[in-house]
């Protein structure tokens, strides 16, 4: 029965087959992405896809910190085996969605009195240090001449 109905799907040419598609999403968008170390564009980016599991994801964007990251992309109920067999004659769509915020680097601001005030004090630390300061030795050695 399951039989007949799949050839007469396929006879009627309306057997397709699965297609899968992960899109790549920023904040702010345009961010060059990578999945496992392949380039595939910037975002906002769809890419057709064929294997299921963990994907090595990293965006790098200039002015941002870079995304470097691991993103899990699960098969739906109709690819486990053995259904995956019927599903793959079926036009069905299987889409994935993964999104990103990229940060702006963190900027320190220094009060230009306190570091010259830690300086000093720096300096006062190796000026009190007990252990004495030697000159170098590092005279060059007299050959011996033969007599």
């Amino acid at each position: 029965m399951l039989l007949a109905l799949l050839s007469t799907f396929l006879a009627l040419g309306a057997g397709g087959c699965v297609q899968r598609t992960l899109r790549v999403r920023s904040d702010p968008p345009d961010a060059l992405v990578y999945l496992n170390d392949l380039e595939i564009g910037r975002t906002p980016v769809t890419r057709s896809f064929v294997w299921y599991g963990t994907y090595d994801v990293e965006l790098r964007k200039e002015g941002f910190e870079p995304i470097k990251t691991t993103a899990q992309v699960w098969a739906p109920w109709w690819q486990w085996v053995p259904i995956d067999f019927l599903a793959e004659f079926l036009p069905l769509h299987d889409h994935h969605e993964l999104s990103y915020t990229l940060k702006e680097p963190a900027i320190v601001q220094v009060d230009p009195l306190e570091m010259t005030r830690r300086g000093e004090q720096l300096k006062g630390l190796l000026q009190k240090s007990e252990r004495p300061t030697t000159q170098p030795t590092t005279r060059p050695k007299k050959k011996k001449t033969p007599k």
